[in-house]
């Protein structure tokens, strides 16, 4: 009988094993694929930066304005 259970044991260990083995062999090839097309980059970055509009420039001082004098402590009047 303990033959019996110690054979299950070892297949069940043996076959995580190899479910493991798979899985880490896949993700090799995927990151071999990634290194191999160029694309093994953390992040990509954009060819050419985006044009903002101008309401955007201006959106982005007023935000930068209020920021500076959050931090100065002043208080603008609007």
């Amino acid at each position: 009988m303990i033959e019996f259970v110690w054979g299950v044991l070892v297949f069940v260990a043996r076959t995580i094993i190899f479910v493991l083995d798979v899985i880490v062999s896949i993700s090799d090839l995927y990151q071999l694929a990634r290194w191999a097309s160029g694309r093994g980059q953390i992040f990509e970055v954009p060819a050419e930066p985006k044009i903002l509009s101008p309401a955007a420039r201006r959106a982005l001082d007023e935000a930068e304005q209020r920021r500076i004098h959050a931090a100065n402590g002043t208080v603008q009047a609007s």
